[in-house]
């Protein structure tokens, strides 16, 4: 997307009908924010952040629309508290002021993801771990490979840290928001530690 009309517009083509025409009576609210590697979507209600994610995301329509539906809900432009929070915690992160998130947070997914997401919460900034590692971690060490599509699926890109989970070999691996971004942040967060 070159711009933020460019995405809303393809964002109306994702969400369908007018929320006055459908069956569902919730309202999610969306906003793009800007940040220093780019715009990321947000997606809350008035409680709870459920998606944040770089708008390149490949799938991101998909996400978008599994979210709808599982929420049962209509998803609209505008600014909610969690995502008003969750801009001035990505100025600070990005200014290299804050490690850990305080935005409320809500995620969707199996027990198995789950498990997974609250795993990747304990990566320290700063620092990585393998698919293997969190495997092991978790009471299943054969299962990386469950992991890291596990890891593939998170909603909460930077909050849920993804991108501090690399290969075993100490290869980047895969990251949906686009590897650039992943080595980006891997690179700031060992600098910023470093410097603090």
């Amino acid at each position: 997307y070159e711009s933020g009309s460019g995405f809303k517009d393809a964002f109306t083509k994702i969400l369908g009908e007018a929320p006055i025409r459908t069956k569902y009576c919730n309202l999610l609210k969306s906003a793009w924010i800007d940040s220093k590697l780019g715009p990321v979507l947000a997606i809350s209600d008035d409680k709870f952040l459920y998606l944040l994610e770089f708008v390149e995301r490949r799938g991101l329509e998909s996400e978008i629309e599994r979210l709808r539906i599982k929420m049962r809900s209509n998803i609209i432009p505008g600014r909610t508290d969690p995502i008003d929070f969750i801009e001035k915690e990505l100025r600070l992160y990005f200014d290299g002021k804050l490690q850990d998130f305080k935005t409320p947070i809500k995620v969707m997914g199996s027990a198995f993801q789950q498990t997974v997401w609250n795993e990747l919460q304990k990566i320290p900034y700063g620092q990585t771990r393998s698919y293997a590692d969190i495997a092991k971690s978790i009471g299943r060490p054969t299962a990386f490979r469950a992991v890291a599509q596990a890891n593939g699926t998170n909603q909460l890109a930077i909050i849920i840290p993804c991108h501090r989970v690399i290969n075993s070999n100490g290869g980047l691996g895969g990251y949906a928001g686009k590897i650039v971004r992943k080595k980006w942040m891997l690179d700031f967060e060992k600098t910023n530690l470093i410097k603090n």
